[in-house]
């Protein structure tokens, strides 16, 4: 499925300055958030999750990994979505890396675990891509939830690396669109091709 132009967004920052002489005014009775809230709704969700144990050592699968995924910079296009909708388009086709996913961000999980003296070796990724989330988006926001994905690597034993993450079609099925869910099962097959690569190139002598 073809990546979908991007919408314009304005992007608006309020600043605020307190004046030189202030006013004591009396408390204003605190409204309880309960009779804020218009409607209410909680349903179970069926999500699969996915664990796969490659054969291969930590290090050079996430160095593989990171070298095949693009790079999200926000950057370069935040004025561009609202001057140039085209343009901000053509730079985010030109972050994408392998299967046309990114990284937007990686977590240090294992260096976390210094502060309980029991480092590992373990790397969150959220990976994903404007232009691909802008084609679920788009039927439903709420598939914004999800996009990017999040994916764990980390550690499992000598020689063994093992990731997880909920299977994307799982998470965008639940909304009931049928363009939402085929992006999903794109979804699907894009990571494992990945993941799969870089446990290859890894598996290289």
């Amino acid at each position: 499925m073809k990546p979908g132009r991007l919408a314009p967004v304005t992007l608006m920052l309020w600043l605020g300055t307190l004046p030189t002489t202030v006013h004591s005014a009396p408390p204003a009775a605190m409204i309880s958030s309960d009779t804020l809230i218009r409607t209410s709704t909680a349903q179970p969700v069926e999500i699969i999750h996915t664990s796969l144990e490659f054969a291969v050592d930590f290090g050079p699968f996430t160095q593989h990994l990171e070298a095949l995924l693009g790079r999200y910079d926000p950057s370069a296009v935040r004025q561009l979505v609202a001057t140039d909708p085209a343009m901000a388009d053509a730079r985010l086709a030109q972050m994408e890396g392998e299967e046309g996913l990114m990284i937007f961000m990686v977590q240090n999980h294992g260096a976390l675990l210094n502060l309980a003296g029991a480092p590992r070796r373990a790397m969150r990724y959220h990976v994903g891509n404007p232009r691909i989330a802008l084609q679920m988006t788009r039927h439903d926001i709420r598939a914004g939830l999800y996009a990017p994905l999040s994916v764990l690597v980390y550690e499992a034993g000598p020689g063994a690396v093992r990731v997880e993450f909920d299977q994307p079609s799982t998470l965008f099925g639940q909304f009931g669109d049928a363009e939402i869910g085929a992006v999903g099962r794109e979804l699907d097959g894009k990571l494992a091709r990945v993941l799969g690569h870089a446990a290859r190139l890894a598996a290289q002598p």
